[in-house]
Formats: C-alpha cells, sequence, structure tokens
C-alpha cells in the first residue's frame, strides 16, 4: 500500500453541494469521493451525461472548494485555483486574433512566475513554444490564425497551450469529443507520446470508452448525480500501446465491462452507488 503523502491527487470523503440552499437539502453534486493518484498516473473518468465529472474537474483545478472533506494536490491542501495545472476542453477556445504560437503563449503571459519576465524571455518561451508545437505536428502553422487551421489541428494547439508552463497535473474535459475518428485517434498517440516523455498527472474526462481504455492506467465510472465513483479498473495492457491494441480481444473485453457497468447505471438512477470494485 502506498503511503498516503505520496499520492499526488488525494481526494478524502470529499462533498460539494453548489449553494447553501442545496446543502440544506442534501443536495449534492457529488458526494464520497474518495481518490487516490499516484504522481505520474493517467486515469480516465467515464460514466453517464450528468453525473457530475465536470464538476470532479472543478474541485481538481481548485475552482471550486468542497462543501465537505479535504483535497490535497502535490501533498497541498488546494484552497484556490492551481498554478500547477493545465487544461484543455472540447472547444479549443483560442484567441482569432492571436497567431497559433502567440496562443500557446497565453499561460505564459498570465502565470507567476512566468509573467513577470515576460518580456525578457519572450524569445526563449517563443522557441519552447514553437518546439512543442512541433512535436504535435503543427510545424509550419505557428504563424497561423485559428481560423486557417482545421478543428483537429485547433485542438492540438489547444493541448500546448496548456502544457506550455510545464505543469504537473493536465486536466482534460471532452478534449477530442467533436472531432472525427482518424483524428481523435491521432490525437491520442500525440497525447500518449507526450504523457509518456513528461510523465504529468493526467485526468481525463471522457464519454469515449475506448479512448479511456487506450490512455489510461486507471479508469473510474461515476454514478448518476450525486455523483460517486462506483468502478475503479485498472487498464493493464503493456504500455507504449499502439493504436493495434484497440482491435484485440483483450481491449474490447475491457470496454465491454465499462459499457455494462454505465449500462447499469443508467437502469439503477438514483440508487446509492456500491463500494470501489478493484
Amino acid at each position: 500500500m502506498q503511503a498516503a503523502d505520496s499520492y499526488f491527487v488525494d481526494f478524502r470523503d470529499v462533498w460539494l453541494a453548489y449553494n447553501d440552499e442545496l446543502r440544506a437539502q442534501n443536495h449534492f453534486a457529488v458526494e464520497a469521493i474518495d481518490l487516490q493518484i499516484r504522481q505520474g498516473e493517467f486515469i480516465a473518468i467515464v460514466g453517464p451525461s450528468g453525473c457530475g465529472k465536470s464538476t470532479f474537474m472543478k474541485l481538481a483545478t481548485g475552482l471550486k472548494m468542497p462543501s465537505m472533506g479535504k483535497i490535497l494536490i502535490d501533498g497541498q491542501p488546494v484552497t484556490g485555483p492551481l498554478k500547477i495545472s493545465g487544461m484543455a476542453f472540447q472547444a479549443p477556445s483560442l484567441l482569432p486574433w492571436r497567431t497559433t504560437v502567440d496562443n500557446v503563449l497565453l499561460p505564459l503571459e498570465i502565470v507567476e512566475p512566468y509573467r513577470s519576465n515576460f518580456k525578457q524571455k519572450r524569445k526563449e518561451y517563443e522557441e519552447r513554444a514553437r518546439k512543442l508545437l512541433q512535436k504535435v505536428g503543427l510545424g509550419g502553422y505557428e504563424d497561423k490564425f485559428p481560423w486557417q487551421l482545421s478543428g483537429g489541428m485547433q485542438q492540438r494547439a489547444s493541448i500546448c497551450r496548456a502544457l506550455i508552463h510545464e505543469p504537473k497535473m493536465l486536466l482534460l474535459d471532452e478534449p477530442f469529443g467533436a472531432l472525427d475518428a482518424f483524428t481523435r485517434e491521432e490525437l491520442w498517440c500525440i497525447l500518449r507520446d507526450l504523457w509518456t516523455e513528461q510523465q504529468f498527472n493526467v485526468i481525463l474526462v471522457t464519454h469515449d470508452l475506448r479512448e479511456s481504455v487506450f490512455l489510461a492506467d486507471t479508469v473510474y465510472v461515476m454514478s448518476k448525480s450525486p455523483g460517486r465513483f462506483v468502478v475503479k479498473r485498472e487498464i493493464e495492457l503493456p504500455r507504449p500501446r499502439e493504436l493495434e491494441v484497440t482491435y484485440t480481444k483483450e481491449f474490447s473485453d475491457i470496454v465491454h465491462e465499462l459499457r455494462g457497468h454505465i449500462g447499469a447505471l443508467r437502469q439503477s438512477a438514483g440508487t446509492v452507488g456500491a463500494p470501489l470494485p478493484q
């Protein structure tokens, strides 16, 4: 058993109601969240729509404080928005008046300690941004504007923007949901390679069970509101994982198993989740 102080993310009996009135009515968005994530671990969270996945992300980034319970990240209690995390969403939300490289540089302009010396170090930071863009296949597009990029290219730029300040944790909320299947799989491989190289923690929220099994070390299934984790599934497929693994029986069996859990949750909406099966 790993020592408590060696977990990178540690949720201890966390409950969240969105306001005092809802709390007084015992109406929680998420409840009884106990979650421990090791340093460098890649986890995915799946579950029915409206189960609290995005609420969990707000708690993990410090954008929301729990009504009850405690959250420690990197050994420190979470008391507000975290500077050590990067985020990417389903919509790339690049600023249309900025070039790709300038969009990627944005966190360095607003997050300390980079902000204070951005002007002096701009050349160095820009070189870092261009190298990162080349890694994700955007070499030659650094000086294009978002409207000159495809949806998949914009999402690559968005991931670069989330990683430019070298965060210890990357949070991804349905980042590939709006993309076609081929582009999505291409981006799975890019994310896999970036994570393998840099070993930051990743929390991925997705509706795509294949995506969760291909990318994650551990997949958690969340119950319908109030959200709680009801299944923990270690993914023991060997790494590095190539796309060919997605066509194997072993892979399909895990996807079907997770689909069965979510199907059961849909049928038993409103029932209290059982303890986490290992």
